[in-house]
């Protein structure tokens, strides 16, 4: 991952899943958004926390945690959302797959959720101490 603002696909057991990395210069931690209940990374409320955190040197991943074709199902049945076990499990995915980042492994993780998100950061930060 190069320093600055990188759009990638993180690889799931279910596909990939799109999301905004942004890596300050000199970066000295990496905070992970876990969105809440129908929202996405493109969030504003997200995307001015982010920056702000940027601000202090931590770099940020702002993932939908949906893939595009559950998303799409979500959008009518609103289940997915609420299912904190597979928003967990796609958080600790994640989480390890920013251990395999040569820029990004080396760095301490965070997670910052809302709503369901944050459940599902509680029980992916349990999985991942």
């Amino acid at each position: 991952m190069r320093t600055g603002s990188n759009e990638v696909t993180i690889p799931v057991a279910d596909g990939g899943l799109p999301a905004d990395v942004v890596v300050p210069e000199g970066a000295n931690g990496v905070v992970l958004f876990a969105h809440g209940s129908g929202s996405s990374r493109h969030s504003p409320r997200n995307t001015a926390v982010a920056g702000v955190l940027r601000t202090r040197g931590a770099a940020t991943v702002l993932v939908d945690l949906l893939t595009p074709e559950e998303d799409a199902v979500d959008a009518v049945t609103a289940e997915l959302r609420f299912d904190i076990g597979l928003l967990a499990d796609r958080l600790a995915g994640i989480v390890d797959w920013l251990g395999t980042e040569p820029t990004l492994g080396r760095l301490p993780v965070g997670l910052f959720g809302a709503s369901t998100g944050a459940a599902a950061a509680l029980v992916a930060a349990a999985g991942r101490p």
